[in-house]
């Protein structure tokens, strides 16, 4: 039976790629389509990382398929395409760095820094260059949680070069003062340590930067989320009610900046007991779905609360790095490809094929 190109991305745009949450057409990820009798081929681009997702992502596309090209040989080709995009009004986009996404926390002690170490080394075996960038002054922990203690490196005398541990690079005040030294700062001091860290470390060709911002809504986090450019940004909550509570405020914050808010991730959702088995809601049950729907962002998944990966982070070992076939660093690749997903169908940032209009006087 002979079918057209028509027919052929009509029945692909009914398959909703569930990690951009659009069709592949919408998505744009179609692309040099050929029939012949006998043949179907075409290329799938995807502006998120797949290593590790292919498989799932062809089957899904055949099955999409199978019932309009009959006996047709179907041949897909598969690659990714990551692409800048869109920062908030006023904000430049950062030289060598493509997205900036902000992990945000309304209160301390929910797992925002652990959540971002395992998300970035998620990214990263997904295919893409990662960086972290450990904006907490008052408590840097990304040192230590990526194994990336010690000063960094200077090649000029001006920049810095970044730690580079498990692949990622990675730029924290703990990596230039000892780790027992309080950081006895006001805001403005603050701000200004963040800003040279930004600009001064020289951030090598990276996919995605994650940002482990400070937690709380106050003046420095608003300063900073004004003045960092962020492509998107990431809720960390627990189910708590007053966790919850502060991470409405941290979701707000973002929207009066016009950062886009990728969604929320539920950390310590649920305790199994290592014993028995039985499964405990410690701090409650339902509550990041509930704020989900209630400010209509996504759950991007919900963690458990475990002593592995505790144990992991205050080692230097991460979840992700260190036991990668478990059901933990599973949900975090998950979360990772939905982070990334969602991002590929935004606004794309053209500033940089903008010609620069000099006038000059003759």
């Amino acid at each position: 039976m002979a079918i057209s190109k028509e027919e052929l991305e009509g029945q692909l745009s009914k398959l909703i790629e569930p990690n951009m949450g659009v069709d592949l057409i919408s998505g744009g990820c179609v692309k040099n389509t050929e029939i012949s009798e006998g043949n179907v081929r075409f290329d799938i681009e995807m502006g998120f990382p797949i290593a590790g997702y292919e498989d799932a992502l062809k089957q899904s596309i055949l099955d999409a398929v199978g019932a309009l090209t009959g006996n047709a040989t179907v041949d897909i080709e598969l690659s990714q395409k990551i692409t800048a995009h869109a920062v908030q009004t006023g904000a430049k986009r950062m030289p060598s760095v493509k997205n900036t996404i902000a992990i945000a926390s309304g209160k301390g002690g929910v797992g925002k820094s652990t959540t971002t170490t395992n998300l970035a080394l998620a990214l990263r075996d997904a295919g893409a260059t990662v960086g972290v960038l450990d904006a907490d002054i008052y408590g840097p922990s990304q040192p230590r949680m990526l194994g990336a203690q010690g000063k960094p490196e200077s090649r000029d005398g001006q920049s810095m070069e970044p730690k580079v541990t498990f692949g990622i690079q990675s730029m924290s005040i703990g990596n230039l003062i000892d780790e027992d030294t309080p950081m006895i700062w006001r805001g403005p001091m603050a701000t200004g340590a963040l800003e040279q860290m930004i600009t001064e470390t020289n951030w090598q060709d990276l996919d995605y930067l994650l940002i482990d911002l400070p937690p709380g809504t106050g003046d420095i986090q608003l300063t900073l989320s004004q003045k960092i450019p962020l492509s998107g940004a990431i809720i960390v909550t627990t189910p708590q009610d007053i966790a919850l509570l502060d991470a409405r405020k941290a979701l707000k914050m973002f929207e009066k900046v016009d950062v886009p808010v990728m969604g929320i991730v539920e950390n310590m959702s649920v305790h199994i007991c290592s014993k028995c088995g039985n499964e405990e809601h410690i701090f409650g049950a339902g509550g990041g779905q509930s704020m989900a729907q209630q400010y209509n962002v996504d759950l991007l998944g919900s963690l458990p609360l475990s002593m592995d990966i505790r144990e992991g982070v205050d080692a230097g070992k991460p979840t992700v790095a260190f036991d990668p076939e478990s059901r933990t660093s599973e949900i975090y690749r998950q979360i990772a490809r939905r982070v990334a997903g969602k991002l590929a169908v935004r606004a794309k940032d053209y500033s940089a094929k903008f010609p620069n209009i000099v006038v000059q006087q003759t």
